[in-house]
């Protein structure tokens, strides 16, 4: 019989809930047990694994029952920003393959922990950034490789995501983020748009983060949303909170690049993460499926108010020959399993590298680098918009490292 990555998935709200479904759909990958400090989470996980599998997974109150369980070969943290870090770090001292859900660090000691912990043990490790394998993302990178978009010069990129309501109703679904809107002001979600970015700016790999700047607006959707009709807790009605509307980052580069990444949940809005990517040759912009090359296309001055914009939207598709084989083969099914196929792609990366023991495609300095991004805008907030240094995480090992996609590209 074929050997199946046995995983344990601590963390069981709305992600953790949604990654078991996505475990159970990898071929190779079983849950086999389950972890939350809730119990009707915790025996609906293991209530809806045994049905879709016909197995139950081992139900752990504790974590550390977790880690002691031998029959777990590896642990998904999926818990709030609070202690995921943390988790994760006992994960690998207790020598299980860890992967660690994305959100932001509190500290930047916390992420010299974590990478002190992967140093210390060698225990396999990935950071589960599902953006990394959208396609109009790694389609941009490919562009990039080949030199279709010129020399690289600036990327932007965004959470914009309308959270109102699941911020607000975070006391009444038990969701951690009601409570960092009340306290906190920062960049708080910064990997969606920045770990796909770093890739193809080859960050931690020949290029580095050097400094950021981030300022906040004023807070006022949130406290606005507190006397609407849909605001699911009436007791919040009037409610101050510390996290600005707007976040807006710049990020310089060892490279010579810009990032700049903006923090929009609290404001009515489409979602969209503004992917984008600026060379001396092209851009490609993600909310117009867009893909411009200078000489090829006439998108300069026009007259017509947004003429170059119909004009040349959604021509990304006359690039999808240069998707990767995992999206050019990707199935409707597949298709279905989590963020229009992302996060199937994602799990199937990660158990592919634990069973064959393949470096990880995202690894720990990604994650402390990334996670570090909201530590460092809130001391850069809180001083005005002061400069903030990004910690090298890699301790200068950035200048060797070899470049790592997450997928091979079609290059």
């Amino acid at each position: 019989m074929k050997r199946k990555l046995r995983i344990g998935v601590a963390g069981l709200g709305q992600r953790g809930y949604g990654l078991l479904h996505t475990i159970i759909a990898c071929e190779d990958g079983e849950v086999a047990a389950v972890c939350d400090v809730y119990d009707d989470r915790l025996q609906r996980a293991a209530d809806e694994t045994e049905k879709l599998t016909g197995k139950r997974p081992v139900v752990c109150p504790d974590f550390g029952d977790m880690l002691s369980e031998k029959s777990v070969d590896a642990i998904l943290v999926a818990s709030s920003w609070d202690a995921h870090i943390g988790m994760a770090i006992e994960s690998m001292k207790a020598g299980k393959i860890t992967a660690l859900e994305v959100g932001g660090a509190y500290d930047t000691e916390s992420c010299w922990d974590l990478v002190r912990a992967y140093e210390e043990t060698k225990t396999p490790f990935m950071f589960l950034e599902n953006c990394c394998y959208d396609g109009f993302e790694l389609l941009s990178t490919t562009l990039a490789r080949r030199g279709m978009l010129g020399e690289i010069v600036y990327c932007h990129g965004a959470y914009g995501h309308d959270l109102r309501d699941e911020i607000l109703g975070g006391a009444v679904n038990r969701h951690y983020r009601l409570e960092e809107y009340k306290r906190r002001n920062c960049e708080n979600y910064p990997t969606h748009e920045l770990g796909p970015i770093a890739k193809l700016l080859d960050i931690n790999r020949g290029n580095k983060l050097v400094s950021l700047v981030s300022v906040a607006s004023k807070s006022a959707g949130l406290e606005a949303f507190t006397r609407d009709g849909r605001n699911p807790d009436k007791r919040l009605e009037g409610m101050r909170f510390a996290q600005g509307d707007i976040v807006s980052t710049i990020l310089t580069c060892t490279g010579g690049e810009t990032i700049t990444m903006t923090l929009d949940t609290t404001l009515p809005r489409f979602y969209s993460r503004e992917f984008t990517v600026r060379g001396t040759k092209g851009l490609c912009m993600q909310d117009a499926y867009m893909v411009l090359i200078d000489g090829k296309d006439e998108f300069h001055f026009s007259d017509v108010p947004n003429d170059i914009l119909k004009k040349y939207l959604n021509n990304a598709k006359d690039y999808e020959k240069y998707l990767p084989d995992i999206w050019r083969n990707i199935t409707d099914e597949e298709r279905e399993k989590g963020h229009g196929g992302m996060d199937y792609l994602m799990m199937k990366s990660f158990i592919g590298a634990a069973l064959s023991g393949e470096e990880m495609p995202l690894d720990v300095y990604d994650a402390a680098t990334w996670m570090s991004v909201t530590a460092l805008s809130e001391q850069s907030i809180a001083g005005g918009g002061k400069p903030v240094a990004v910690p090298d995480f890699t301790k200068g090992k950035w200048v060797r490292r070899p470049r790592k996609d997450v997928t091979p590209l079609n290059l």
